[in-house]
């Protein structure tokens, strides 16, 4: 198969009443030892200053930069690590390229520019990701838990994270709730 990084995950309407019901994930790496990415679309109660201000920065005080915005949750593994999925800029050295409009980290460097003239242009900041052993993911795409679609700019970084899952299935060409979650072969 192939690799479905920079790709969006978006669940089927199956998985209700589970972690991820219509969620909508970022996949930051897919290889042969298996998969990672960052759901983008469940925030958290806690508003971006406030997750600065627990780990000790704080936003340079008459900037105008908005850090309202949500927390979200990326995933349920490693949830009290911190991700921030970011627009490029060449002084984030500690950041890895998934595609031509997002950078990922984990460092601290981005963080610190958040709120900054230098802060990226547009970001997501999550507390932990969503993982997948080697042919697990592969596996649950047999299973038709979840559609693909290339990742765009606009939807990873929408900020109505309430909307997100609906806009990605229209993207998809036809009414999601039209298919069948039912594996089989003809």
């Amino acid at each position: 198969m192939d690799s479905l990084q920079g790709h969006l995950l978006i669940a089927m309407p199956s998985l209700e009443d589970t972690f991820f019901e219509r969620s909508v994930i970022y996949i930051c790496e897919h290889n042969d030892k298996g998969a990672m990415g960052v759901m983008i679309n469940r925030p958290t109660n806690i508003v971006i200053d406030e997750l600065l201000d627990q780990i000790g920065l704080t936003k340079e005080s008459g900037l105008s930069l908005d850090l309202e915005g949500p927390v979200l949750l990326g995933g349920p593994v490693d949830t009290d690590r911190g991700f921030v999925l970011h627009t490029p800029q060449e002084q984030w050295v500690n950041s890895e390229a998934i595609s031509d409009f997002c950078m990922l980290t984990t460092s601290r460097d981005v963080l610190n520019a958040l709120g900054t003239n230098e802060s990226p242009s547009q970001f997501v900041v999550a507390l932990g990701y969503s993982g997948w052993s080697k042919d697990q993911l592969e596996q649950e795409l047999a299973e038709n838990t979840w559609l693909t679609i290339p990742a765009t700019s606009e939807l990873l970084f929408c900020q109505d994270h309430e909307a997100l899952w609906a806009e990605a299935t229209k993207k998809l060409g036809f009414d999601i709730w039209q298919i069948s979650s039912q594996v089989g072969h003809s």
